[in-house]
């Protein structure tokens, strides 16, 4: 085997342990609890408790204005914004579009053993707030994220829930469980809508 073929496969062998781990890590953080009212195939209603959750509202492109919002809340989460300990990291990342056009809000749920009053006080432009209990209709998928996929994962989640009598009450969510490191086939996504 030549110098080149050793470099090239011991690079593709760090980069495999090296996602390997963040799949490990990814798998173990810690998710909001739901109780599952309908699970059918992807698609599925939740019922989730009240969170509390760090977010911060970013301009842009969504793919642009989630960037920018995660840096902003793993400043918040490992204490590279604020003084104190840092928190655990919890899944997934959520964003949804904010009231304003070109806008989007990025949220991180908190701890489920924190109280509102426990967390440290965030930097500007980080908010902390508690979203009350909600029920959620979800569809599942795999792969990469793009416009297309996202639009399309959202009609059939409408179609869905016209399917079953439920009616929206809130603007469409969307969930990522995994970080960029992770294979898109092995990647967990959601899109969510709050039904009444």
């Amino acid at each position: 085997m030549t110098k080149g073929k050793w470099i090239a496969a011991a690079a593709a062998g760090t980069a495999a342990v090296a996602a390997a781990a963040y799949y490990l890590n990814d798998r173990n953080a810690e998710k909001p609890d739901y109780d599952l009212l309908i699970e059918e195939g992807p698609f599925a209603l939740r019922a989730y408790p009240a969170m509390i959750v760090a977010e911060t509202e970013q301009p842009g492109q969504r793919e642009i204005a989630l960037g920018n919002g995660f840096r902003m809340l793993a400043d918040y989460v490992f204490a590279r914004s604020r003084p104190g300990d840092k928190l655990a990291m919890t899944a997934p990342v959520m964003q949804r579009p904010a009231n304003r056009e070109d806008r989007w809000i990025t949220r991180f749920v908190m701890p489920k053993k924190l109280e509102l009053a426990d967390l440290p006080a965030p930097a500007a432009g980080v908010e902390l707030r508690e979203l009350p209990a909600r029920k959620l209709a979800a569809v599942r998928f795999s792969g990469a994220v793009d416009p297309a996929t996202l639009a399309a994962k959202e009609t059939a989640l409408n179609e869905w829930l016209v399917g079953r009598g439920l009616e929206p009450a809130g603007p469409v969510e969307y969930a990522f469980y995994n970080s960029p490191f992770i294979p898109g086939v092995l990647r967990r996504n959601e899109v969510l809508i709050a039904v009444d």
